[in-house]
């Protein structure tokens, strides 16, 4: 009895483990951005990764959002080029991270991270 009893313990706690871990939303994927133009011209935007590659979110007219695009984490360049203008911003970015790259009507640019696990 004294067995069964803690077979059955050893199962509910292993049942419990699964149960925490399978509710992340993400499980070690790679980052994504995307570009949220709230600005009055096109934008577009490259992403460097720290590993040399590139990955480019073009002609994202006013009042629209691109879809967003996935790259390997670690250090980023994001080369935001708004009415011929470059701004750049780096950002450090990690696994399982959404970034909105925003543009304002003064095309301020702001890069907001968002945990897809929350």
């Amino acid at each position: 009895m004294k067995r069964a009893k803690f077979l059955l313990l050893v199962v509910l706690g292993v049942l419990l483990v699964i149960t925490m871990n399978s509710c992340k939303k993400c499980k070690d994927q790679d980052p994504r951005a995307r570009i949220i133009n709230n600005g009055t011209q096109t934008a577009s935007v490259q992403i460097k990764t720290s590993n040399g590659n590139t990955v480019n979110i073009n002609n994202v007219d006013p009042g629209t959002s691109s879809p967003y695009s996935s790259y390997m984490p670690g250090q980023i360049i994001f080369t935001i080029k708004v009415s011929g203008v470059d701004y750049v911003k780096t950002v450090d970015t990690g696994r399982c991270y959404d970034y909105d790259i925003a543009i304002d009507a003064s095309n301020n640019i702001t890069v907001l991270p968002i945990d897809r696990n929350k």
